[in-house]
Formats: structure tokens, C-alpha cells, sequence
């Protein structure tokens, strides 16, 4: 009962930037949490960031002092800075969101590829 749509993927150099966004819409309740995973080629989905509606937010160690999560104005909208990519950021970034009663829903996913 909720949706997500994800923007931003794409084809970037080793050292550029890029950023994410993705708006849920649906049955969205006051206490949440919203984030981004990855999952890379050969690899299981990893958790990058992710934002609880109440503010407090996590990180992976990977991405700590480059990538940025945060909230738009709107509560159902969350946004990834990625900044200083490497090419092992390559992989396809899902936007997550968890209810209170701990129910996942899943973007679609898009793809970032870091590469010279």
C-alpha cells in the first residue's frame, strides 16, 4: 500500500557526484523509517543510509563523509547525496521504506555506475 519511485541513476565518473531521490506515496503513516541499500553485481543487498521520520539517522561504514540521506519538506520524500563515488559504489540503489509495524516496500531500483 505504499509506493515508491526512485530518480537519479546513472553514469559517473570515479570522484564526481550524484544524487537520488525517491517520493513514496500511499498509505504512509507518522513513524517510519526510510533508506537506501545496494546491491552489487555477485553480491547481497547492503544497507547505505537510512532516515527514521523522527530524525536520527544511519550509515554504513563505506559511505560515512560522502553520502548524505535526508528528508525532503515533504515527510515522503528522501534524498541521497553520493559524493566522491568510487567504482565499487557500482550497483542498483533501492529506496525503502518501513512502516511502524515493520512491513518493507521496495522501490524498483536504478542503477549507478562509477566509471572512467
Amino acid at each position: 500500500q505504499v509506493q515508491l519511485v526512485e530518480s537519479g541513476g546513472g553514469l559517473v565518473q570515479p570522484g564526481g557526484s550524484l544524487g537520488l531521490s525517491c517520493v513514496a506515496s500511499g498509505n504512509i503513516g507518522s513513524f517510519y523509517v526510510m533508506g537506501w541499500y545496494r546491491q552489487a553485481p555477485g553480491k547481497q543487498r547492503e544497507l547505505v543510509a537510512t532516515i527514521f521520520s523522527t530524525g536520527p539517522t544511519n550509515y554504513a561504514d563505506s559511505v560515512k563523509g560522502r553520502f548524505t540521506i535526508s528528508r525532503g519538506n515533504a515527510k515522503n520524500t528522501v534524498y541521497l547525496r553520493m559524493n566522491n563515488l568510487k567504482p565499487e559504489d557500482t550497483a542498483i540503489y533501492y529506496c525503502n521504506h518501513r512502516t511502524f509495524i515493520g512491513d518493507d516496500y521496495w522501490g524498483k531500483g536504478t542503477l549507478i555506475t562509477v566509471s572512467s
